[in-house]
C-alpha cells in the first residue's frame, strides 16, 4: 500500500484519514503536548514513536476523543473531531487496541465483539443470531477464533485480534495499535504483521506505537518521533535510518553498544540460586544455577516454559516437583513472602496485574516491600519513606520525580521502573526480571538494564527472563528453553542467528546435542 493519498473517483486527492494540527495540552504543571502536528494518509501504517513520556498516550487520548485539546484542531477524512460527549460518531472513526487489553474475560468472544449491541434496545439476546454475526464477522475479516469461546481462554495474540474486529464493527478504518507486540513472541509478532498488511489491503489505516526500533522498519511506511512533548521529525521510513529515529528520540548521537556487563563470575563461586528437577506447567524437568555477580539469560518463544520457571522460583506460581535453593537455604515454593524473605526481588511479566497499585503513589509503591524498615510499631515514617524512594526515584530516573503521585498517572516506562525500584528496595541477592523492557523506550531500556548491571555488582545474583534480544546482551550466560526444556546454553558473546534459531527450536537435536534432552547445563 503506497504511503501517498489514494485518488478518489473524481481523481483528486482523499483527504488524511487523521490530522492534527498544532496541538497543545497541558495537565497542571505538568506540558503534556506542545503545538505538535501529525497527518496519518489512507492506506498506510504510520508509526509513532518516543521516550516514555514525549506525549504519545496524550495523543492517543485526544485521537479518541477522551478528552480534547486545549489549543489546535484534529480532523478525520477532512471533517473536524465529532464533539466529546458523541461516543458513537468517535467509535464510527477511529479505534484504540491498547497494550492494556479490555476484552473481558468472563464473557464470549461473541459476547465481547458487541459488547453493548447484543440486541435492540427493550429487546431479549437473541444468541444463536449473535453468534452468526459474530462468525460473519470474524470470517469477513480472516480472524480465526471460536465466537463461542470465554475470552479468558484466548491467547493475547487472539484478544488483540477480538478486539481489532470489535473496533471495525463499529464502522472505523482507522486503527490505533498501542504497543501491540508487548506480550507476543516472534511467531505472534509476524502473524500480527501479517494480519496488519492484510486489513491494509482492504483499506484500513494503522497508526502503530512501539518501542521497538526493528519493528518500526520491517512494518511501517511513515513515522512520526515526538520527545519532550514536541514533534520533532515525520518523514518517509525508506529515508530515516536507525541512528538519525533514535537522535531524535533522545536528542543526544546515537552510540556504539558497549560492553557494560560486570566482570565474569568464576565458575566455581558458590550459587546464590540453584534449582533442582523443577516440573511446571509445560516444563517436565529443569536445572540450572545462578552465581552471585552474575547476569544469566533465560530466553525462549512462547510456549518455551521460560515465564513458569522464573514465576515458580519467586512463588508467583507453585511447581509440581523440584527445589529452588537461595544462598544455599531451601525455599518454600508457591510463597512471594518466603522470597522476598529469603532475599528475592523480582519484576513480574505482567506489572499492570503484579507489578505496582496505581492508586498508591509512587513512594507507596517503591517502597511497599520494605515497609517494615521505615518505622516502629507497624506505622511507616513518611520521611523515611520518601527519603528511600527519592534515592530510587533517582538512581532509575523515574519522571516526573514526585514520590506523592499516583503511579497509575505515569507512562508505561516509567511505572516499569517503580516495579524495578521496588525490587531493588531491599538489596535482593536474587533479582529476577521478566520482560523487563517490554513496552519501554530506549532510554528506559539502559536505565533498567543499568539497575540490574548495577545489583550484579553489588553482589547480587540475577536472572533476565526475555526473548529481547536487546536484554540478552547484558548476560554473562543465556539458557534457551524450547517447549519445556533447556536445549542450549551460550556464553560470553555469541551470534543473534544462533541465538535466535535456538529459541526457534531450530538447532533442537542437532547442534544442540545432549543439551536437547533436557540435559542439566551444569554438567555440560
Amino acid at each position: 500500500m503506497t504511503t501517498q493519498s489514494v485518488a478518489t473517483a473524481t481523481g483528486g486527492l482523499e483527504p488524511p484519514v487523521a490530522r492534527v494540527t498544532a496541538v497543545s495540552k497541558r495537565f497542571g504543571a505538568t506540558q503534556a503536548l506542545r503545538g505538535v502536528d501529525l497527518l496519518v494518509r489512507a492506506g498506510e501504517v504510520h508509526a509513532l514513536v518516543g521516550r516514555n513520556g514525549a506525549g504519545k498516550s496524550t495523543l492517543v487520548s485526544i485521537l479518541t476523543g477522551l478528552q480534547g485539546p486545549d489549543e489546535g484542531t484534529v480532523t478525520f477524512g477532512g471533517e473536524p473531531a465529532p464533539p466529546l460527549a458523541d461516543r458513537h460518531a468517535w467509535q464510527a472513526v477511529v479505534a484504540c487496541v491498547y497494550q492494556k487489553l479490555t476484552v473481558i474475560d468472563d464473557l464470549t468472544v461473541a459476547e465481547n465483539l458487541f459488547l453493548g449491541r447484543q440486541s435492540a434496545a427493550g429487546h431479549p439476546v437473541r444468541w444463536r443470531e449473535l453468534r452468526e454475526r459474530s462468525a460473519d464477522l470474524l470470517a469477513e475479516w480472516e480472524i480465526d477464533v471460536d465466537p463461542r469461546a470465554f475470552a479468558r481462554t484466548l491467547t493475547v495474540e487472539q484478544r488483540q485480534l477480538v478486539e481489532i474486529a470489535r473496533a471495525l464493527s463499529l464502522g472505523a478504518r482507522f486503527v490505533i495499535l498501542d504497543e501491540p507486540t508487548a506480550r507476543l513472541d516472534a511467531g505472534g509478532v509476524e502473524r500480527l504483521f501479517a494480519r496488519i498488511r492484510r486489513l491494509q489491503e482492504q483499506g484500513v489505516t494503522f497508526l502503530f506505537i512501539s518501542h521497538h526500533l526493528q519493528e518500526i522498519f520491517e512494518l511501517c511506511d511513515t513515522v512520526t518521533v515526538f520527545r519532550d512533548a514536541r514533534h520533532i521529525l515525520s518523514a518517509p521510513i525508506a529515508e530515516v535510518s536507525r541512528s538519525r529515529l533514535v537522535e531524535a528520540m533522545t536528542g543526544e548521537k546515537a552510540t556504539e553498544l558497549v560492553d557494560t556487563r560486570p566482570p565474569p563470575v568464576p565458575r566455581d563461586t558458590p550459587p546464590v540460586l540453584e534449582v533442582d528437577g523443577l516440573s511446571a506447567a509445560g516444563v517436565p524437568r529443569v536445572s540450572f544455577d545462578v552465581r552471585p555477580g552474575e547476569i544469566l539469560g533465560l530466553a525462549g518463544g512462547g510456549g518455551s516454559g521460560k515465564f513458569a520457571v522464573a514465576e515458580s522460583i519467586v512463588g508467583l506460581r507453585r511447581p509440581t516437583a523440584g527445589t529452588v535453593r537461595v544462598a544455599g537455604t531451601q525455599q518454600r515454593l508457591g510463597s512471594v513472602p518466603a522470597s522476598l524473605a529469603a532475599g528475592v526481588g523480582f519484576v513480574p511479566q505482567d506489572r499492570h496485574a503484579e507489578g505496582f497499585v496505581e492508586g498508591l503513589s509512587i513512594a507507596e509503591n517503591l517502597t511497599m516491600s520494605v515497609s517494615s524498615r521505615l518505622g516502629r510499631f507497624g506505622l511507616v515514617n513518611p520521611k523515611a519513606r520518601d527519603r528511600m524512594a527519592g534515592e530510587l526515584i533517582r538512581r532509575l530516573d523515574v519522571v516526573p520525580a514526585r514520590p506523592k503521585q499516583p503511579a497509575g498517572d505515569l507512562s508505561g516506562g516509567n511505572q516499569q521502573k517503580v516495579v524495578a525500584g521496588r525490587a531493588l528496595a531491599n538489596d535482593p541477592r536474587l533479582l529476577v526480571l521478566m520482560a523487563p523492557t517490554a513496552g519501554v523506550d530506549v532510554r528506559s531500556k539502559e536505565s533498567l538494564m543499568d539497575a540490574a548491571t548495577g545489583a550484579a555488582r553489588g553482589g547480587a545474583g540475577v536472572m533476565v527472563v526475555s526473548d529481547d534480544l536487546d536484554d540478552l546482551r547484558y548476560c554473562h550466560r543465556v539458557l534457551v528453553m524450547f517447549r519445556g526444556e533447556i536445549v542450549r546454553e551460550l556464553e560470553g558473546t555469541w551470534d543473534d542467528q544462533e541465538l535466535v534459531a535456538a529459541m526457534e527450536g531450530v538447532l533442537v537435536g542437532a547442534a544442540a546435542g545432549d543439551a536437547s534432552e533436557g540435559v542439566d547445563p551444569r554438567d555440560q
